[in-house]
């Protein structure tokens, strides 16, 4: 094992000095490294069935039994959009872990594809509720191994130094949106007009795509240092690993066997028990990364440069996931869907999140390209994106406050909604994966891309909790209250950035 070890060290000092150099040479995709590529259309097709799948899910939930639903009310249906999309992302911590310690990140994005589509699958039968969160079991999982390695090896393509990080970055979401933008059209169109069941098949069958291409495209274009653990597991650490993992399980189980004798075991308690383990898991995962030994006095210090960072990019996600859960009910019930002689679609609007994004690329990409090392810092950034996600709200709750909220209103406000929310997506999103990259100790590299993902997740946390406060009624003040909220902390952001600044040592 010691000499598999040696070996595994030397081979990847070889590779790392080979990649370096065509690093500074590849241009072939768009100007930026052929291996992006790769992962530009893996990221497409994952992307192609998750959102395809989530444009459907909540119509699915709270439809009746009779036209092919669930049945549930439509609070419960939102509640339980949220809180997937934060076990989504909460779980990119397993996969971060599973890949710097087992399995490399190249494998682990390759078992969750694997787990993505057995999850489309089941989602796509019969079988109701069951089936609904044995789904949502293997989506979660299989989203975690893949979504923050994925990007992960997109930030290993470039040297600290090369100034194409954020441009790639920008590419790398293009494509993340070219698979939402597609989906909602096919699949929530055939679920909603067709069968619910067929739409989700649909979905699998995009990953199933996806799983071809990055297995055979990868081969030729990525690394081999990716199929390689970068701090493998000792035997001293898998013992220490199994008790923890006992221990966590144990505490599991007493609190679910105390909420069961408590008569609490219901679908709302454990969505607020999940609330709180999301909202605990970056407290804690920072504090072990502030305290390792692995981690450098400078590593540590912009690790605390990245604390405010990950509060404000949780605070712009807790708006723009509420896209597939309160936007999503608002089309459905307070929008006009026929215009002239075309019906639109309520799933139809789950298209506006990746067309702007699509639309905002390029010019974003030839900005930040043409400032180089002149463009504005990445809080500087991050502060304007909340500016904008405010807005964004803001502009929601104006027709409720115009023209009253019984009755249907222009699509425009909707689409007017989601062009300023992926401005703010355009300052933060990209960025915020280049600058993880960038911030990461050395020992913590797939685990920190790990706790940008997780900054989505609590945010969606966060809504499960706060969707239950939207109605018809509470239209108004809901969409005030929380973009007057955003634009006031992107000000107090602003105010923090000399001193985010220099705990980032160099970082920009």
């Amino acid at each position: 094992m010691l000499l598999l070890n040696e070996r595994q060290a030397v081979w990847l000092s070889l590779e790392e000095i080979q990649l370096d150099n065509q690093q500074k040479l590849d241009r072939s995709f768009f100007g930026q490294p052929r291996g992006l590529r790769t992962l530009f259309f893996t990221e497409m097709w994952e992307r192609f069935s998750y959102y395809g799948m989530r444009a459907l899910l909540i119509y699915y939930m709270y439809y009746s039994v009779a036209k092919g639903g669930l049945g549930f009310d439509q609070v419960t249906a939102a509640s339980i959009m949220s809180i997937y999309s934060a076990l989504v992302y909460v779980s990119s911590v397993l996969g971060g872990f599973l890949s710097d310690r087992v399995w490399g990140s190249r494998k682990t994005v390759f078992y969750g594809g694997i787990l993505i589509m057995v999850g489309h699958i089941v989602l796509s039968t019969p079988f109701g509720a069951p089936a609904l969160f044995g789904s949502i079991a293997l989506i979660v999982i299989g989203t975690g191994l893949l979504k923050p390695n994925v990007s992960d090896m997109v930030g290993q393509l470039y040297a600290p130094e090369d100034t194409r990080r954020d441009a790639g970055f920008s590419v790398f979401v293009f494509g993340i949106n070219l698979g939402s933008l597609i989906s909602p059209i096919l699949v929530g169109r055939v679920g909603l007009q067709i069968n619910f069941h067929l739409g989700f098949s649909l979905a699998a069958i995009g990953m199933f795509f996806g799983l071809l291409q990055y297995y055979f495209d990868g081969k030729k274009n990525l690394s081999a240092a990716s199929l390689y653990p970068t701090d493998p597991l000792e035997p001293k650490d898998v013992k220490k690993l199994v008790r923890r993992v006992l221990i966590g399980v144990i505490g599991l189980a007493l609190v679910l066997l105390l909420m069961q004798l408590m008569n609490m075991l219901t679908l709302p308690h454990i969505i607020n028990l999940i609330t709180i383990l999301v909202l605990v898991t970056p407290v804690v995962y920072f504090i072990l990364m502030l305290t390792s030994e692995k981690t450098s006095s400078t590593e540590r210090s912009r690790v605390r440069a990245y604390i405010p960072l990950f509060i404000a990019a949780a605070l712009f996600w807790a708006i723009e996931e509420q896209g597939s859960a309160v936007l999503a009910l608002f089309a459905a019930n307070r929008v006009n869907l026929n215009i002239g002689f075309m019906h639109l679609q309520a799933s139809d609007f789950q298209t506006l999140n990746p067309l702007f994004i699509m639309l905002y690329t390029t010019p974003f990409v030839l900005l930040w390209t043409k400032w180089g090392k002149k463009q504005p810092s990445s809080p500087t950034k991050f502060a304007v994106g909340l500016v904008f996600a405010g807005a964004s709200y803001l502009l929601m709750a104006m027709p409720g406050a115009l023209f009253g909220t019984g009755g249907k209103v222009s699509p425009l406000w909707l689409v007017g909604s989601w062009a300023l929310v992926e401005i703010a997506e355009m300052l933060i999103s990209p960025i915020g994966l280049s600058v993880t990259t960038k911030l990461a100790p050395k020992a913590f590299a797939s685990q920190m891309m790990s706790m940008w993902f997780l900054t989505d997740s609590v945010g969606s946390a966060l809504n499960a909790q706060i969707v239950k406060f939207y109605s018809t009624q509470t239209e108004v003040p809901y969409f005030a209250i929380i973009g007057i909220s955003s634009v006031i902390l992107g000000i107090i952001l602003f105010a923090m950035v000399p001193s985010i600044k220099r705990s980032m040592k160099g970082i920009l």
